[in-house]
């Protein structure tokens, strides 16, 4: 049963099974609890101990909640608790913040800075990210600011970014990460434009297992593209960039900030989220299968012009037009995956992968495809023989005349 009602500061909740208050009567429940007001613990062995001398042979559980602070509810008191610490200045080489120096700027942008610091007490270099002045006002991205670090405090896997707890009192605003020497997947990609079969289904893996971290805690991550996702000079795989995450839950939390719906970057982002649908762990899918129809083509499966206004009239470009020596399964598995209805895609990631490494089945008797996508080349090459040969017996009637 699910019951919501107010609270206020110093009120208390006594919570107890049939076996306690079947056998303790309400005043010795009072009595308790007025008895040790400090040492509510107390209070709570000595109900636990009353209902055993009454004879109860049932489970003797009792817990004893007190609320001594509670957030404000008003969107003043949202900003407020957001805006408690001041943001940090802007950090230069050799300046300290709270037992970090500061060795590097790595990356700056509008929206946040990020350095590389080395921690005076360990040794061990991080990543600190700040937030950007211009939006020292702005509520929504102080939310999603500190949003990102508590989605990745909870997250634990070899793919996805560490967030690290600082061990010491921050006086200002910022978040603290693991130092991964590497380079984005897009720069990655540049590098390597022609990645063969096996490198894109190693690298798929890894992202794939990554977003299965967040899908194990009932989080979207909603941003996935190459621009948050690190590969190490090992070739590890890792997402980055947590702000954009959805939590179960959380949206259904009354709230005086409005939290954007569309935080993707659009030519990644599954199409639900521009036609207003609800997002799934198939729409994290979505991304990664567009991540991976570009490892293996160079292109988008859906081209530039991708926003809410096409979505509704787009085709998909078969990933062997661009790659006519791709297995055409490998282009079943990409094109199920990257399907405008979510419910006509894999249902788990792990699906998505066993389709990218074996041929499935369902996808042969579904369909015969036309020669000319089961072997273009081949159908091309026809092609211009028979025309070729049309071509001489024309001629030929024609010399004949």
């Amino acid at each position: 049963q699910l019951r919501r009602v107010p609270v206020e500061v110093g009120d208390l909740f006594l919570f107890t099974t049939d076996g306690v208050h079947e056998y303790v009567s309400d005043q010795a429940l009072i009595a308790a609890i007025q008895a040790h007001p400090d040492h509510l613990d107390r209070a709570a062995r000595e109900i636990a101990t009353r209902a055993l001398h009454a004879g109860s042979p049932d489970n003797v559980s009792c817990q004893i909640m007190r609320f001594d602070a509670l957030p404000q509810t008003d969107a003043q008191g949202w900003f407020d608790q957001l805006t408690e610490k001041p943001f940090p200045p802007e950090l230069d080489p050799g300046m300290r913040i709270d037992g970090y120096r500061i060795i590097r700027a790595l990356y700056a942008s509008a929206r946040s800075q990020v350095y590389l610091a080395v921690d005076e007490d360990s040794g061990v270099q991080v990543v600190i990210k700040t937030p950007s002045v211009n939006y020292q006002d702005d509520p929504v991205y102080l939310d999603l600011f500190t949003h990102e670090e508590w989605v990745g405090k909870r997250l634990h896997s070899p793919h996805v970014l560490r967030v690290i707890e600082p061990s010491r009192p921050r006086q200002f605003l910022y978040t603290v990460s693991e130092y991964i020497a590497g380079e984005t997947l897009r720069q990655w990609m540049h590098g390597h434009p022609q990645p063969d079969l096996h490198r894109v289904r190693d690298l798929v893996g890894q992202i794939a297992r990554g977003l299965m971290a967040f899908h194990r805690l009932e989080m979207i991550h909603q941003d996935l593209k190459p621009e948050n996702i690190l590969i190490d000079a090992d070739g590890t795989a890792r997402i980055i960039d947590f702000g954009s995450t959805k939590i179960a839950g959380v949206e259904e939390i009354t709230s005086p900030i409005q939290r954007l719906t569309l935080l993707g970057t659009r030519l990644y982002t599954a199409p639900e989220y521009l036609l207003g649908e609800p997002c799934s762990s198939r729409s994290d899918l979505f991304s990664l299968a567009v991540i991976t129809y570009e490892l293996l083509t160079g292109h988008l499966p859906y081209g530039e012009h991708y926003d809410e206004t096409t979505i509704r009239r787009l085709t998909y470009t078969p990933a062997r037009q661009w790659v006519p020596d791709l297995p055409l399964w490998v282009d079943w598995a990409l094109e199920k995956a990257l399907k405008r209805n979510p419910e006509l895609r894999q249902a788990e990631l792990s699906e998505f992968l066993h389709d990218l490494t074996e041929p499935n089945p369902a996808f042969v008797t579904a369909r015969r495809p036309p020669i000319l996508a089961r072997d273009p080349v081949a159908t091309w090459r026809g092609l211009f023989i028979i025309s070729a040969l049309g071509n001489l017996a024309l001629l030929f009637l024609i010399s004949r005349l």
